[in-house]
This record gives structure tokens, C-alpha cells and sequence, in this order.
């Protein structure tokens, strides 16, 4: 019996060393394969990542700005804002002598100057009204006055147009002025936003940011409350350039920058050309990456509206947009 269990067993053949080898390359060519795949994966998804950001920067901002630039010149039932009574005149900013602003640091004219529904500064602030984090060098400021596009309920407090298809008239009391009816005119509330870029967020310190100054409702007695809020972290700079129509034939004759005398009522014998009016806009905008990239180095050479930005050479991800806006309320 035991003879016969013993030459029914068989030896049990094991791996050879070289087999072994062979084996341990075949797997660590795997794995190191594997490891590779997922860190390019890794890589593309994080260049991905910046880039998504950078864009939906660029859209969001650009939407916001021109969601205020396309209904410039609305004010309520027409767009005519030389017809409405109430707004700053030469030699008066405020002649119906409506309440000032809660932040007396922005002058009436900001806010009642309805002859400029657009207008700006070129490559500066130049504005009264103090910025948050100061003002990016060489980038521009755009101020847009218009009415809101569908009617409100009077509100004392705050700034709004009474209009007719022919007139209109500021007031800020929450009574409509005595010489317009309610069957045959319509209340709007007065919309002013000044944008600019401040060189550094209060949300992301470090990270340039596009900011506006907004005309927002005050308590009774008031013309309103000036608030200056954070738009978009990562926006660095701002150009604009205004298309102006100077003989009223409804087309683009040339394009001037922010603050040109050229379209300004208040500028007669200062090279104003009356009647002319702006028509559109062209805005450029530089977004840059919040984080910095380890590797990336941007050699993009950026030109913006007039100004020249050069070569960065840093390691943020940057782009440019920009787009030509035409005013809904501009055409006579």
C-alpha cells in the first residue's frame, strides 16, 4: 500500500528565476505604463480644468457688462434722454434739486447725467467715487445710464423715470410728477453701474477683479445708495472703444475712446459734433487664471483696444475675448 501511494504521486514543477524575471518586467512595464496614463490624464484634466475656468470668467463678465450696454439709452416708453426732465444740465448736475445719494462721495452728475448713457475713462479712474483696492493701471472705465426695461411700483428712495412716448421726468419721491398721467406714461427705475478692474479681490486676494459702482435703492428722503461690488476674480484689464454715428444716418462712422468730447453735449466748441451719438461698442477683456501653473509660462503678447500689455511671461493662463455691442436705443 504504501509503495503504491508513493509512485502515485507527482513532482510539482515550480517557476524558474528566469521565468520569474521575465514576469516582474512584463508587470513593471504594465504598471509604469498604467502610472504614466494617469498622470497625463491628471495633467489634461488640470489644463482643462484652467482653461473651463478662464472661459466661464470671460463669459460671465462679458455677459454682465453687456446685458447694462445693449438697453443704454432706454429710458422707459423712449430714448431721448435730452427729453427728460430732471437730469444734470451745464453748469447744474442736479436742477430739480432731487436728494443725493447715501454716498455723497459720487457726485449727482454720475447719476443724473442722462445726455451720456455711455461714456468713460480711457486708461484711468477718473471717477469720485472712491474704488475698492485701487484701479488696475491702463485699463478703462465704462459708465452706463438707462431705465429698467419693463415698469416698477413708485418707490421713495430711489431714483425713477416717468415717461411719455415724447417726455420724461426725474423724481425720487414715490409720487409721479403732477404733469404726467398714470393712464398715459410709465415708471422706471434709473439704472447707473460704472465697471472697472481693481488689481486685487476681496474674495481672492491677489487676483485682479472686475468691480462695478451701482445705483441701488436708499432709504425715504433719498435719491438711493451707491454700493460697489465684486463682478469677476480673475478679470485684468478692460478696454473699450465707442462706434459713433455723427451725421444721424443710423451707421458707425468712427470709433473714439471712452470720454471723447466728440459725443459729449457738455463739450460744444470742445469738439462735440451735434447730434452724434454712440451707436456701439467694442469691449476687449484679459482673463487670467486664478492659480498659478507650475510649467505654463504665458509669451502671449497682449493688445488690447490702444493699449499695449506686452509679454507677461508668467506662469498664469490668460486669454483674450472681446466683442462688438450695438445699442438697442441708439437708432433715431
Amino acid at each position: 500500500m504504501q509503495t503504491a501511494l508513493s509512485t502515485s504521486r507527482r513532482p510539482q514543477a515550480g517557476l524558474t528565476l528566469v521565468e520569474l524575471m521575465v514576469a516582474l518586467a512584463i508587470g513593471s512595464f504594465l504598471i509604469i505604463g498604467a502610472v504614466q496614463i494617469y498622470t497625463q490624464s491628471r495633467q489634461a484634466f488640470a489644463v482643462n480644468e484652467s482653461i473651463a475656468r478662464v472661459q466661464e470668467t470671460a463669459q460671465f463678465a462679458m455677459d454682465t457688462i453687456e446685458t447694462d450696454l445693449r438697453m443704454a439709452s432706454n429710458w422707459g416708453r423712449n430714448s431721448r434722454g435730452l427729453a427728460v426732465e430732471g437730469r444734470s444740465i451745464a453748469g447744474d448736475a442736479n436742477p430739480t434739486g432731487l436728494p443725493a445719494t447715501t454716498n455723497t462721495a459720487c457726485a449727482a452728475d454720475w447719476v443724473l447725467n442722462l445726455a451720456l448713457p455711455i461714456d468713460g475713462v480711457n486708461n484711468g479712474y477718473g471717477l469720485a467715487c472712491p474704488s475698492t483696492g485701487g484701479n488696475q493701471a491702463n485699463s478703462d472705465v465704462v459708465t452706463v445710464r438707462r431705465a429698467s426695461v419693463t415698469p416698477v411700483p413708485l418707490q421713495n428712495g430711489r431714483v425713477q423715470i416717468q415717461t411719455t412716448r415724447i417726455q420724461g421726468e426725474l423724481f425720487a419721491d414715490g409720487a409721479i410728477p403732477g404733469s404726467f398721467s398714470p393712464a398715459d406714461s410709465a415708471t422706471h427705475n434709473l439704472l447707473v453701474s460704472s465697471y472697472y478692474v481693481s488689481p486685487t479681490s476681496t474674495l481672492i486676494p491677489g487676483v485682479p477683479t472686475l468691480r462695478r459702482h451701482r445705483l441701488t435703492p436708499g432709504g425715504p428722503g433719498t435719491g438711493g445708495t451707491l454700493v460697489d461690488e465684486e463682478v469677476a476674480p480673475g478679470v485684468e484689464n478692460l478696454q473699450l472703444q465707442l462706434g459713433i454715428d455723427v451725421d444721424q444716418d443710423n451707421t458707425v462712422d468712427r470709433y473714439v475712446n471712452p470720454g471723447d468730447p466728440i459725443y459729449n453735449p457738455a463739450a460744444v466748441g470742445a469738439g462735440y459734433i451735434p447730434g452724434a451719438r454712440v451707436m456701439t461698442v467694442r469691449i476687449w477683456m484679459i482673463v487670467r487664471g486664478v492659480n498659478f501653473e507650475s510649467g505654463m509660462i504665458d509669451r502671449n503678447d497682449y493688445r488690447p483696444g490702444d493699449v499695449v500689455l506686452g509679454v507677461q511671461n508668467d506662469n498664469f493662463r490668460r486669454m483674450q475675448v472681446s466683442k462688438t455691442i450695438l445699442l438697442r436705443n441708439a437708432r433715431t
